[in-house]
């Protein structure tokens, strides 16, 4: 799809493709794996030694370089005696084994509502290789002050097979350029930048959506959209902005005031004002086919530059601050020609790096609206994401495949089945913790969407080993995001 910029008017004149050496740019192999350590800690002021229990996993952009140093991030869960258990521990890990003969670990977690950071390293030894690379000594901080020491050790006996089987070379695929616009001054046409974030903190679900929309009449194009908060302990508050013209930024949105671009948020709108950092934590997320992006053949495809990320900043509505440190979320991409005819949207971040997307949608042209509903799920989970192929979900393959949702208010389902695995999700969108807005397509027909993003959800995933067999069974409670529309 080609490219323009946009000229002084704000209407958009051609142009060369000037994003497609990046968007076709051949994605590289990265590492993935997971590392399991136990030892103990001597905490200051106490005369005892507490258990302490690391559950790491570790993503690195490229393939590990044994001869050189290795960046890698860091997500997993810390457990102290007695003390922290937080599953949403970040940090950074440097593999220089040769190199600078060290593999160092920094990891900032939280622990009785303090925030706090490992820092240690293996120092590998030519005489002692294995030993010196399965323990890792260690000094706690808080707020740069040493608190604790402690050691680690990685078993051997128990861990070494799961830690060998547990390395993946996905491919790693930039997720910037995905942010760029799209739009090519095309009348007709519809084009959103969303994020959406839970505050670990306070349990406030957060939702920043822009939206570019160029009319069917070829009437100029225009931005506009809305930032929302959903508390626990209140009613759920939102704000507009725009509409205010067009001007086709170099990448992600522009308009009102308003940005989103590839790192960063910000913007005010009414009560509103926000200034957020993104960090990716994960790779890319195609809901609908990968070709579907590239070339816009379908009514519309929406994609998760990342399907995880961090945010970090402040967001402040009717004189409340939220401070956000880590917060678990993601950004993602719509384009198409408008809104289905009837829609539900899923975004779960399941935790220890799993997360499930799921669009299923009637489609607004004739013929078609009796339809059910086409599912779009991806479950990326272990470092895998299932099914493979986004169509088995949609379209099924060999009698296989075929995904169901039951659309409705205040819970809706999706239920399906491809190869040896089937899923159920049951969503619930408690009518107080829902917002809805009105808004119109590009040819100005009307859309209700009725958002939370303090859903509750249920998965279950099964595997068939001669017969149906619980996998695993993920529940959230307010940290769902979620949305049904209709007409």
């Amino acid at each position: 799809m080609s490219m323009r910029t946009s000229a002084p008017d704000g209407n958009h004149a051609p142009g060369s493709d000037t994003g497609t050496s990046e968007r076709h740019r051949p994605p590289r192999r990265g590492t993935t794996f997971r590392e399991s350590m136990l030892g103990r800690i001597r905490l200051e002021g106490e005369d005892h030694d507490r258990p302490v229990r690391l559950d790491l996993r570790v993503a690195a952009e490229r393939v590990l370089r044994p001869l050189g140093t290795t960046p890698a991030r860091l997500e997993g869960r810390i457990r102290v005696a007695g003390w922290a258990d937080d599953p949403d521990a970040t940090g950074t890990l440097e593999i220089s084994p040769f190199a600078r003969r060290r593999i160092r670990y920094r990891i900032d977690f939280t622990a009785d509502g303090r925030r706090l950071s490992l820092d240690g390293w293996k120092s590998i030894s030519p005489r002692r290789p294995l030993a010196s690379m399965t323990v890792l000594p260690y000094t706690l901080y808080e707020d740069g002050r040493a608190i604790g020491t402690g050691t680690v050790r990685f078993p051997l006996t128990t861990q070494l097979l799961p830690f060998l089987a547990s390395f993946r070379f996905p491919r790693r695929e930039e997720s910037a350029p995905l942010h760029a616009p799209r739009w090519d001054g095309t009348p007709g046409r519809t084009e959103v930048w969303y994020t959406t974030a839970t505050d670990p903190a306070t349990g406030t679900g957060i939702w920043l959506h822009h939206e570019l929309v160029a009319p069917s009449d070829g009437s100029p194009a225009f931005a506009h959209g809305w930032a929302a908060a959903f508390p626990q302990d209140g009613p759920v508050r939102h704000a507009r902005f725009g509409p205010t013209p067009w001007t086709r930024p170099a990448e992600g949105f522009s308009g009102d005031g308003i940005q989103a671009a590839p790192g960063q948020l910000s913007g005010t709108a009414g009560e509103f004002s926000w200034k957020l950092s993104e960090q990716p934590t994960d790779t890319p997320l195609y809901t609908f086919p990968r070709w579907s992006w590239r070339r816009p053949l379908l009514p519309a495809a929406q994609i998760l530059p990342a399907a995880r990320a961090r945010y970090s900043g402040t967001l402040s509505y009717d004189g409340t601050t939220l401070t956000l440190d880590g917060a678990p979320g993601a950004s993602a991409r719509i384009y198409g020609h408008g809104n289905a005819h009837r829609w539900a949207w899923l975004h779960a971040d399941l935790g220890d790096g799993g997360v499930l997307e799921i669009v299923a949608a009637v489609s607004t042209r004739p013929g078609l609206r009796r339809l059910p509903p086409l599912v779009f799920l991806r479950l990326r989970h272990r470092g895998r994401t299932w099914p493979r192929r986004a169509e088995r979900a949609a379209l099924g393959w060999a009698g296989l495949g075929r995904f169901r949702a039951d659309v409705a208010l205040p819970t809706w389902t999706v239920t399906g089945r491809a190869g040896l695995r089937r899923i159920r999700v049951e969503v619930t969108q408690p009518e107080d913790r829902t917002l809805a807005l009105d808004y119109a397509d590009p040819d100005g027909s009307p859309a209700v969407c009725r958002n939370s993003e303090s859903a509750d959800a249920h998965v279950l995933l099964e595997r068939w080993w001669g017969r149906w067999r619980t996998e695993r069974v993920w529940t959230l409670d307010g940290t769902a995001h979620a949305e049904v529309g209709d007409r």
